[in-house]
Parts: structure tokens; C-alpha cells; sequence
């Protein structure tokens, strides 16, 4: 009997949760339930996905900024069609593929790179272990440095350079010679640069965690540093690159007197997908590589076995084609534009949102201990229950009432995160915008709707009572307290009504 995909995923939709509790991974599968994330998701088109009951909705997480060109492009996936369709080989192993080669061209002439060579990996964190290796044995030190709060992925070499303890908890011995400084702190750089152990400084050029946005020339600076001290500059683009900050890469838009950041190594993935077939790449300075691969028998020093598979290879040339022919860099700095400043018009109006910033396509809502007597006792009886559910009092009621999926900064940061594909429309903008804008207003009444869902998520993350937190609330509101906003509100949001396909 022949295989039917189709059919074996028709008979089985609608057990996803029920298998991958059975099979993957039990915790997650608890999580998502617990959260109301648990939907069951049929099909996907642009920015919007579409469940088992035909109800849509609006992506603003995109996989964790992977689909930058839209979910299910239709030149994305013709062009992986007539691929499989002219039955060409594929890991042969020893060959020079084509399709490599091709898009390393690619990639060097958009970052305008070149003498460098790339190595292509399979996901960012490989492409960050690829930078620690190069680097270690371009400079023979042992040291590599990282910024307090990075995220560089979950490999041994990668956890080393992360930024959060709930990520590296258990899976220590970490490896020697890494260490962190603060984010945005040249000091604290040159100071550890003057030990003269650096391989090298790894930096996300916008943190991608929280969001956060460094100093105007504190790229070119840091760069200008490590060269100084012979260690090497290593961006990180995974997430802010091919177009995420409104420029192919997030450096593009750092310069000082005319210099650019100039790193000796970029790392690239993610979006490079287009949502369909992991690939990473990290471009090179011909200086590095040649000592890494410095003779014929250190050609395949550094290898993986599909870092170069047709299909990756296929998808990274035609997410390119897609990025130019769309203009999506200028779709991202447009709509992010617009959404930064819907965003800080409410940040004047309630209490709870301390900023707003992001670039391009890239924001982040960080919220804080508000003004109000009231709001404050319940900021404060929040924060002691667990420092990261406030977020969650904003992302849930996202999904749940206007069916609109993000996420949260989580690792002790009030931070909602939003990464949209590249492709949004004004529409979806204002879908968003008049979303957030309820569900702030039911935030600030207190106790209300929102302090009902931290109350839930409270108890069953650390297990506390929920009499003695009905308690604590009682204490300090009484009867039902709306606190005012200024400004109108507007009406109910028929989210799927809005950006339809």
C-alpha cells in the first residue's frame, strides 16, 4: 500500500496535543493548554493561520521570526516543487553542490562581502558553534565573550553565551573561557578585551530577547575594539536578519564617520527558511577561514552532513528572490513605523506601559510598576507571585479574544515581544493596535478580567493558594476598582474580519 500523506494527517488532525503529550514533549503540550495556546492549526497563508473551525488569525510571533516572507509563499514553494521535480542529486558528499555556491554568492554581494567564504549550517546555534570554533583557532585564545541577557542558541557551545539562567541551569560544566558583560557597555568590553585571552566578542545587534537596542555607535565601537586587541567581531543576525529591522542586516544601519561595524564573521538563519527547510550560514573573512582551513587535509575540519542539502540551499535563493521582488525591507520599516507609533500613543495613556521601542519589525512592549495606589498593589502582588506573568496577562487575552499570537519576553522580563512576518499590512497594523488597546483597558481595572488569568497562571506555576491570593487583592482593592485611561476606547475587534486573504 502506497503512502498517503494526505490522508494519514486527515485521520490524525485533531489529536495533536493528545500525541505529542504521548510522544514529544508532555510539558510543553501542559503548557500550551495551560495558557489557552492549545489550537489546533489546519492551514496558513501570509501573516495568518487558520484552526480546525475555520477561525483566523493574526501571527505576530512568525515563528520565532522565521517567516519573514509570509507563512506558505507560493514562489517559496513552487520553486522547492521544480526542484524535487528535475530529480537532481543531492548530498553526494564528495562534490562541489551548485546550489551552495550559488547562494553564497548570493548571500556575499547583499552584505557586500567579497572576499569572504561561508559555511553553511542548519540552524543558527550550529552557525554560533561554527564562530566559536573559527575564532578559537583563527587567534589561539580561549576566551569568548558574550552580553549579559544574549540568546545564541541551545547548543553546549551556544548555552555557554547565554544570557539566562533558565536556559543553563543543569547543564553545566559550561565551557571555559566564556563570560558575559553588560549589553551596551564599551567599558566594560575594553576591559575584558585587555586580558588578551579573546577569541572573540559575540553580539546580537538588537537583543532578541527583550528587544533591546544598543547605543548609536556602539557597534563600529565594539568592532573597532576587538580589532584593536586582535580578538574578532562576531554579529549575530539570526533573528534581526533579511530584513527583520527594516535593512537586510540590523548592522547595515550602524555607522559612525562613515565606518561601518564590519564584523569578522556574520551569523545567519532563520528567515533564510522561508519557513520551509532549516538553513543557516555564516559569512567569513577570507583571513579567518584560511587559517581554519588552512591545507588539504583540514578541508572538512568543520563539517556537517546536510549543511549544504538542495532542498536548504533552494529555499534560502528563492526566500532572497522573494525579500527583493516584495520590497519587504520597506514594508518592515513602514508598518513597524506605524505600530512603534500606535504603540507609544497608548504608552501616554496607561499606566502599565513603561516603553515601547523596537526597529523595523521588531518591538517590545516593557511594562512597570504603575502611578495609581491601586495598580501598584497589584503590580506588587503579581511581582512576588512570579516576575514573569505580567506578560502573560497581555498575550492570553491577545489570543483569546482577538486571536492574535505572540509572545512574551519571559527570563524575569514584563516584555511582550512582537515579530511579525514582513508582509503585514496597515490593516493588520490596526487589527493589532485596536486589540492591545482592549486589552490594556481591561488591564487597568483591578481586580478584573486580567488579574483572573495571572491569579490561574499564579497558581498552577508555583503552586500557590488561591484563597490567600483572592486574599491579598481583597486586601487591597475592595469592591471592583476601575481605574480611569485617558482618551476613548474603541469598540469590540472582529479580528478575522480585518486583513483577510
Amino acid at each position: 500500500m502506497a503512502f498517503d500523506l494526505r490522508e494519514s494527517i486527515l485521520q490524525a488532525i485533531g489529536s495533536n496535543y493528545e500525541l505529542h503529550a504521548k510522544h514529544v514533549n508532555p510539558q510543553f503540550a501542559r503548557v500550551l493548554k495551560t495558557i489557552g495556546y492549545d489550537h489546533v492549526y489546519v492551514r496558513a497563508q501570509g501573516p495568518y493561520l487558520w484552526d480546525d473551525a475555520g477561525r483566523q488569525y493574526l501571527d505576530f510571533l512568525s515563528g520565532y521570526a522565521v517567516c519573514n516572507m509570509g507563512r506558505n509563499h507560493p514562489i517559496i514553494r513552487k520553486a522547492l516543487a521544480d526542484y524535487l521535480s528535475l530529480d537532481f542529486p543531492s548530498m553526494v558528499q564528495f562534490e562541489a553542490p551548485l546550489l551552495s555556491g550559488m547562494l553564497a554568492s548570493e548571500l556575499k554581494r547583499r552584505t557586500n562581502r567579497p572576499d569572504d567564504c561561508v559555511f553553511f549550517s542548519n540552524s543558527g546555534t550550529e552557525g554560533i558553534e561554527a564562530a566559536i570554533k573559527f575564532a578559537k583557532c583563527a587567534t589561539g585564545r580561549p576566551g569568548i565573550i558574550a552580553a549579559q541577557k544574549a540568546f545564541h542558541g541551545l547548543t553546549t557551545g551556544a548555552l555557554s553565551i547565554n544570557g539566562c539562567e533558565s536556559f543553563t541551569s543543569g547543564f553545566g560544566p559550561h565551557m571555559p573561557g566564556a563570560r558575559s558583560i553588560p549589553f551596551d557597555d564599551l567599558r566594560a568590553l575594553r576591559n575584558e578585551l585587555a586580558r588578551g585571552d579573546v577569541a572573540a566578542f559575540i553580539v546580537e545587534p538588537i537583543q532578541g530577547k527583550g528587544v533591546n537596542i544598543p547605543s548609536p555607535g556602539y557597534l563600529v565601537e565594539a568592532a573597532r575594539l576587538c580589532r584593536q586587541q586582535g580578538a574578532l567581531f562576531v554579529a549575530d543576525e539570526v533573528q534581526t536578519g533579511v530584513g527583520r529591522t527594516g535593512s537586510f542586516l540590523a548592522i547595515d544601519q550602524e555607522s559612525v564617520g562613515g565606518e561601518g561595524v564590519n564584523p569578522d564573521m556574520i551569523v545567519m538563519s532563520k528567515a533564510l527558511s522561508g519557513g520551509y527547510v532549516p538553513v543557516g550560514a555564516v559569512l567569513t573573512r577570507r583571513s579567518v577561514w584560511s587559517k581554519v582551513f588552512s591545507s588539504m587535509d583540514r578541508a572538512i575540519v568543520h563539517s556537517s552532513t546536510f549543511h549544504q542539502g538542495s532542498l536548504a540551499m533552494v529555499a534560502g535563493l528563492a526566500s532572497l528572490a522573494v525579500y527583493d521582488e516584495e520590497r519587504l525591507d520597506e514594508n518592515a520599516r513602514r508598518m513597524g513605523e506605524i505600530l512603534l507609533q500606535g504603540l507609544d500613543a497608548l504608552r501616554g495613556r496607561f499606566e502599565f506601559i513603561r516603553e515601547v521601542r523596537g526597529r523595523g519589525l521588531m518591538l517590545a512592549v516593557e511594562f512597570g510598576e504603575p502611578r495609581s495606589l491601586s495598580l501598584k498593589a497589584g503590580w506588587k502582588i503579581v511581582q512576588a507571585m512570579d516576575r514573569n506573568l505580567f506578560a502573560q496577562a497581555v498575550v492570553i487575552p491577545l489570543m483569546a479574544d482577538h486571536r492574535i499570537l505572540c509572545q512574551v519576553a519571559g527570563h524575569n522580563q514584563a516584555v511582550v515581544k512582537l515579530i511579525p512576518p514582513l508582509c503585514i499590512s496597515e490593516a493588520d497594523v490596526a487589527w493589532f493596535l485596536r486589540s492591545f488597546e482592549e486589552v490594556m483597558v481591561r488591564l487597568h481595572r483591578f481586580p478584573g478580567p486580567a488579574f483572573d488569568v495571572l491569579k490561574r497562571l499564579g497558581s498552577n506555576t508555583i503552586g500557590s493558594r488561591e484563597r490567600d491570593i483572592d486574599g491579598a487583592i481583597a486586601s487591597v482593592s475592595g469592591p471592583s476598582l476601575v481605574v480611569p485611561v485617558n482618551g476613548p476606547v474603541n469598540g469590540p475587534v472582529n479580528g478575522p474580519a480585518i486583513g483577510q486573504v
